[in-house]
C-alpha cells in the first residue's frame, strides 16, 4: 500500500552540516559532494565511449551497418538481460559501495584493453562486441546499486535537491561529453582515446573510495527473490502508475527516436549541421530544466511538477510532424521542440525518481531499480521496431503523429493516481 502525501521534514544530512558557501549546500557537504563527484565523471566517461567505441569501429576497421548494428546491440543488451538478477543480487550484498567501485574499475580495464590490443595488432571487431557487452553489464551493476547507495548519502528531505544536482550532471555530460570524446578521438585517434575514458572510471571509483557511509542492511530471506521488485511494483498504486506511465512515454518516444534523423534529413531537408545544432538544443534545454525542477517543486508541489514533466517532455515533440515550409522555420520548430522536450524530461527525471526512491523499502531498492530498469529498457527496441514498422507502411510523417500522440496518453496513468496529489515525497510504502 502506498504511504500518503507528506512534506519531506527536515534532516541533517549524513555529511554533517553544510557550511556557507556560495556552492550549493549539498555539495558543500563533504560526503554527497564526493558521491555526486564520482557519479558526474561516471557520465561523462559513458558519454565518451559511447561515440568513441563506434568510432573504432568505423575508422580503423571500416564496419559495414551490419556490423555497427551489432556493436550497438551488444552494447544495450545488459539493460534488457541483467536488471532483475543485478537488482536481486545486489540487494542481497551487504557493500554496494564495494560493488559500484569495482565495476568502475573493471571498465577502466576493459576500456584500456581495447588501445593495449591495437598498439599490438590484435583487435578485432568480436573483441569490440565483447568489450561494449562486457561494459554494458558492468553499467547495469552500478546503476542497480546507485539506489541503495544514494539514501546513505542523501536526507529524505534532499532526495529532489540531490536528484536535480545528479541530473544536472548528466545534462551537462550530454553536453560536453560528446565534443570531449570527438577531440580526443581527433587529437589522439579513437583507441587511445578509450584510455582518458578509463581513467574517468578510476576517477570514479577513487571519489567512491573517499566515503563510508552506513549502507543499508542487506535483503534477508532465502533465494534471490527475482519477483520481488516487480511485485512491490505491482501492488503499490504510485510505483504501477509511475512505471506503466514512464513506460508509455519510452514506447512512443523510441517509436520517434527511431524515424527522427531519417525524417529530418530527408523529408525536411536539413543538412547535417543544422541537425547536429537541433539537436544540442536538447542538452541545453536539459541543463535549464534541471536548474528549474527544485523550484517548481517547492512553488507548486512534488506531484503538480512531475504531471508537467509527464506533459512538457513529449507535448513539443508535436511540432516535429507538423514541421514544414522554409528551412528557418522548420529549424526554429524542430528547435523549440527539442529544447522544450528536454526541460521536460528534466522535471520527469527529478521528480520521479525522488517519489520512487522515496516509496521503496531500502531492502528492496536494488530489485525495484533492476525491474524497472528491465521494463523501461526493455520496451525501448520495441518502440524503435514499432516506428520502423510504422514508417515504412503508413509513411514517416503519420507514424510521428502516432508516436507523439502516444506519449503524450503516458500522462493518463499518472493523472488518475495517488501521484498527483503529492505537494511533498510520500511515506515509504508498506
Amino acid at each position: 500500500m502506498s504511504g500518503q502525501a507528506t512534506g519531506a521534514p527536515v534532516a541533517t544530512p549524513p555529511g554533517g552540516p553544510a557550511r556557507p558557501g556560495p556552492l550549493p549546500r549539498l555539495l558543500r557537504e563533504r560526503v554527497f559532494r564526493r558521491y555526486w563527484s564520482a557519479q558526474t565523471v561516471s557520465y561523462f566517461g559513458d558519454e565518451i565511449s559511447t561515440l568513441a567505441l563506434p568510432l573504432l569501429a568505423v575508422l580503423v576497421f571500416e564496419a559495414t551497418p551490419a556490423e555497427m548494428g551489432y556493436l550497438t546491440a551488444a552494447a544495450l543488451a545488459p539493460n534488457m538481460l541483467f536488471p532483475l538478477l543485478a537488482g536481486a543480487w545486489v540487494d542481497r550484498y551487504p557493500h554496494k559501495r564495494r560493488l559500484m567501485i569495482l565495476t568502475d574499475l573493471g571498465r577502466a580495464l576493459l576500456l584500456t584493453a581495447v588501445p593495449v590490443a591495437y598498439v599490438l595488432d590484435l583487435l578485432t571487431m568480436p573483441q569490440l562486441y565483447l568489450v561494449a557487452f562486457a561494459v554494458g553489464t558492468l553499467a547495469v551493476i552500478f546503476e542497480v546499486a546507485r539506489g541503495p547507495l544514494f539514501v546513505s548519502v542523501v536526507g529524505r528531505a534532499d532526495y529532489v535537491e540531490a536528484n536535480t544536482l545528479i541530473n544536472g550532471s548528466r545534462a551537462m555530460s550530454l553536453v560536453a561529453g560528446p565534443s570531449v570524446g570527438g577531440v580526443l578521438v581527433q587529437v589522439l585517434t579513437a583507441p587511445i582515446a578509450l584510455i582518458a575514458d578509463a581513467l574517468s572510471y578510476v576517477v570514479s571509483a577513487y571519489f567512491l573510495v573517499r566515503i563510508r557511509p552506513t549502507e543499508p542492511a542487506p535483503a534477508r530471506g532465502g533465494g534471490l527473490a527475482l519477483g520481488a521488485g516487480l511485485g512491490f511494483i505491482a501492488r503499490t498504486p504510485m510505483m504501477r502508475a509511475l512505471l506503466l506511465g514512464t513506460t508509455t512515454v519510452n514506447l512512443f518516444n523510441f517509436m520517434l527516436i527511431a524515424l527522427f534523423v531519417l525524417y529530418a534529413t530527408q523529408e525536411l531537408g536539413l543538412a547535417p549541421g543544422l541537425l547536429g545544432a537541433v539537436l544540442g538544443a536538447s542538452a541545453v534545454g536539459g541543463l535549464i530544466g534541471a536548474a528549474l525542477t527544485g523550484r517548481l517543486v517547492r512553488r507548486f508541489g512534488v506531484g503538480p511538477t512531475l504531471l508537467a514533466g509527464f506533459v512538457l517532455f513529449p507535448a513539443p515533440m508535436l511540432l516535429v510532424p507538423l514541421a514544414g515550409g522554409p528551412t528557418p522555420l522548420v529549424v526554429g520548430m524542430l528547435f523549440t521542440a527539442e529544447f522544450l522536450s528536454a526541460v521536460g524530461v528534466m522535471l520527469l527525471d527529478i521528480t520521479v525518481g525522488s517519489v520512487q526512491t522515496a516509496l521503496t523499502p531500502e531492502a528492496l531498492l536494488a530489485r525495484v531499480a533492476g525491474a524497472r530498469r528491465t521494463v523501461n529498457y526493455g520496451i525501448r527496441p520495441i518502440g524503435a521496431l514499432l516506428g520502423g514498422a510504422l514508417g515504412s507502411t503508413l509513411g514517416v510523417r503519420p507514424a510521428l503523429w502516432i508516436a507523439t500522440a502516444g506519449a503524450l496518453a503516458g500522462v493518463l496513468w499518472v493523472a488518475f493516481s495517488p501521484v498527483r496529489r503529492l505537494r511533498g515525497l510520500p511515506e515509504q510504502a508498506d
